[in-house]
């Protein structure tokens, strides 16, 4: 997804490669400015609130939001004894994050010890995203996590013959799929309900959410549930579950055969 994440340039799964005549460094990690005004509400208030924020991309995380501490409220932020280090950026100070009658112990960071080469990062606060109540870019709340500005969704009809099997039992046959070719994932896969057998499909207590597609409901196949070529037994905290629906953004008939454990036992 993006940079940093799941097969992106800058994540530890990347695909491709740098043409450069020397190795990199394993771990790149990049900045840049926003450009959107972003603000963040814990307790009923806005406690940040900047035109200046400066997004981190780090290996295998997503995007982070760093603020200036001049954009943010003074007495959202109580400094904590509790320390960390981070392997490229040093030394990490931690706060807890204060807002009427809430708080979030360890709800934001700041990295009090940088190296030379990190130093836009100086006198900036991060808040940790499932601790607050909500971001907001301009006046629509993000929600899910930070939103990528390098990630990219294309989705493309196509008349290649998908069948689906689990074990010996046909779960979806359609010569009508839809191909989502998303940032940084392998390509998956959208069946029409029509050519699904949902007999076969039984859902599970678990959603997500992404900024980019919405909500995300899942669906077990059987007893079992395929994931990265093996059958493993259903838990209802895993994202796992190779089967999905989108259930808003966009209001869709269409189901999800995604995993690439499952894709490779399509037949032609």
């Amino acid at each position: 997804m993006g940079l940093s994440w799941q097969q992106g340039p800058l994540s530890p799964g990347a695909i491709g490669r740098f043409l450069v005549p020397e190795p990199l460094p394993k771990r790149l990690l990049y900045a840049e400015p926003l450009r959107r005004r972003m603000r963040v509400r814990f307790g009923g208030i806005w406690i940040a609130d900047s035109e200046d924020v400066l997004l981190l991309f780090e290996p295998g995380h997503y995007p982070t939001a760093y603020f200036r501490e001049a954009d943010v409220s003074p007495e959202a932020l109580q400094r904590t004894d509790h320390t960390t280090r981070h392997p490229n950026l040093g030394l990490t100070s931690w706060y807890s994050v204060r807002a009427s009658d809430k708080t979030a112990p360890r709800g934001a960071w700041q990295h009090i010890e940088l190296p030379a080469y990190a130093s836009e990062l100086q006198g900036r606060v991060a808040f940790a995203w499932p601790a607050m109540d909500a971001f907001y870019e301009e006046d629509e709340r993000i929600r899910g996590h930070a939103a990528d500005s390098y990630h990219r969704i294309d989705i493309r009809q196509s008349s290649r013959r998908l069948v689906v099997r689990h074990r010996e039992r046909i779960i979806a046959d359609t010569k009508r799929p839809i191909v989502l070719y998303e940032s940084g994932f392998a390509p998956r896969w959208y069946v029409t309900r029509a050519d699904i057998d949902e007999s076969a499909l039984t859902p599970v207590e678990h959603q997500t959410f992404c900024p980019y597609k919405g909500l995300c409901s899942y669906y077990d196949t059987a007893t079992h549930i395929w994931r990265r070529g093996r059958i493993v037994t259903p838990t209802l905290r895993s994202a796992a579950s190779p089967i999905w629906s989108r259930s808003s953004r966009i209001s869709s008939p269409y189901s999800s055969m995604a995993s690439n454990s499952v894709l490779r036992r399509v037949r032609p």
